[in-house]
């Protein structure tokens, strides 16, 4: 941070210096060029009355240094200080022809001479010659150079500015670098409390959220216990009865199928923990692909029919293809646990009804039910982990508790949006709303930065 104030404050002191010193020698140097021409004016007015009272012997005896040419009317010279005669017509110089069209003129060029870049002064004198001054544009810059000290003032002026810098930026930098971060509200710099409340504020919200979630793993530990440990307490209850001999003829088939049904509901939920730690790590392979939702809820419903068949409860499939681009087994999982809850809650006799949509730019999957409904007070928390509104019913069906969180999790990876409606003995209705493709790509980006965070 001080490194970061010190460039950009020394930046500022530069960019002003360097400002500065090109206003002041802009100024300099037109303002020499302005009293080279006035001095050139004055001396062509002199050298004039000279050349009409003397003639050319005048002009020889001047010795000045700056270039002296005699033109006449038709261009051809009638002297010149620095070059021999004869030269070539000078008509056709700008300077010449401003001079005999107006009476003056000037100009600043390279001269064909001399070859030096020159500035031209030219007077028309009374009997229509042009009298011509020249001096070269070297001298000028001489000139320039002779404010050139002030470049060293300038150079002092830059090395005070860095000292300065650097002092204001350790002052700055000083009272944040001295806070104490326990007890950020001790600090005698009062312009610091909006960053001390900030920290506090963050202070505070962080040990909360850091409480939550330890609410929330004693919980989910809590809760993975318990359905670990009860149709493992069921499994081991049945095989003692049956190392002991107790059970026999046919019931030892029922036991076995009892254990069976057990251990697949142990099975279940295991895959379903697992499932959704790699949802909460993002540890789900990120195959994405583009995926037809129709096609892939008439799959999912094609599996569930016998188990809707036992209960005589109708499944539909309505809607048209629709494509979206999620990573398949993650989609599958989350329309088949949707679907399933629909028959295991629903009544015998029922109808179970998936829809595929578009709405507003989204693909939206609703699949409705005709079953006993969500009361309103469990509404907002049939999406929490082992969470279950009725929880001998769910035993019943064999429910792990993990479905909706599973269907959650999974909304979130695919940046879709999870709605339910429900009446108590009416039924239920989730929707799954997936963002269109672009939007879908905005995501992918989002996840792989956040993935470039966390591996950093």
């Amino acid at each position: 941070m001080t490194r970061t104030i010190f460039r950009n404050t020394f930046l500022v002191g530069v960019s002003v210096l360097v400002l500065c010193a090109g206003l002041f020698f802009g100024m300099q140097y037109t303002q020499i060029q302005d009293e080279t021409y006035a001095a050139l004016q004055q001396e062509a007015v002199y050298a004039e009355q000279g050349l009409l009272m003397g003639g050319i012997p005048y002009l020889r005896a001047l010795n000045n240094e700056n270039r002296i040419t005699w033109i006449d009317a038709a261009g051809t010279v009638l002297y010149d200080n620095d070059f021999p005669l004869p030269m070539p017509s000078q008509n056709e110089m700008p300077e010449v022809r401003q001079a005999l069209t107006s009476g003056e003129g000037k100009g600043i060029r390279r001269s064909e001479s001399s070859g030096e870049v020159t500035m031209y002064y030219s007077l028309r004198c009374e009997d229509g010659s042009v009298l011509r001054l020249g001096r070269s544009l070297r001298a000028v810059q001489d000139a320039l150079l002779a404010v050139s000290p002030v470049l060293w003032v300038l150079m002092l002026v830059l090395i005070i500015s860095g000292v300065l810098a650097f002092r204001v930026a350790n002052q700055i930098v000083r009272p944040i670098n001295e806070m104490d971060l326990e007890h950020p509200e001790i600090t005698p710099y009062p312009e610091l409390s909006p960053l001390v409340d900030k920290i506090q504020e963050q202070k505070l919200t962080i040990l909360e959220e850091a409480e939550q979630r330890e609410a929330i793993r004693r919980e989910f530990s809590a809760n993975v216990s318990h359905e670990l440990k009860t149709p493992l307490t069921s499994i081991s209850g049945f095989a003692e009865l049956m190392a002991e001999g107790v059970v026999q003829g046919d019931k030892v088939q029922e036991f076995g199928r009892d254990i069976y049904q057990e251990s697949q509901r142990l099975i279940a939920l295991i895959n379903d923990i697992i499932r959704l730690s790699q949802l909460d790590e993002q540890n789900v392979e990120p195959l994405w692909e583009s995926l037809d939702l129709y096609e892939l809820a008439g799959s999912v419903l094609d599996s569930l029919r016998p188990a809707a068949d036992r209960r005589n409860i109708v499944l539909n499939l309505a809607g048209a293809p629709a494509i979206i681009s999620g990573v398949y087994p993650l989609v599958s999982e989350m329309v088949y646990n949707l679907c399933d809850n629909a028959i295991k809650y629903n009544h015998p006799g029922g109808l179970v009804t998936v829809t595929v949509s578009q709405q507003e730019g989204r693909v939206v999957l609703a699949v409705a039910d005709t079953g006993i409904g969500i009361s309103p007070e469990h509404q907002k928390r049939v999406f929490e982990r082992f969470y279950r509104v009725d929880k001998s019913h769910s035993r019943e069906v064999g429910g792990t508790g993990l479905g909706l969180s599973i269907v959650k999790h999974g909304a979130q990876f695919h940046g879709a949006v999870v709605q339910l409606e429900s009446v108590l003995e009416k039924g239920t209705t989730v929707m799954l709303k997936f963002p269109a493709s672009s939007e879908v790509t905005d995501i992918l980006m989002a996840v792989d930065d956040q993935q470039v965070k966390e591996n950093v």
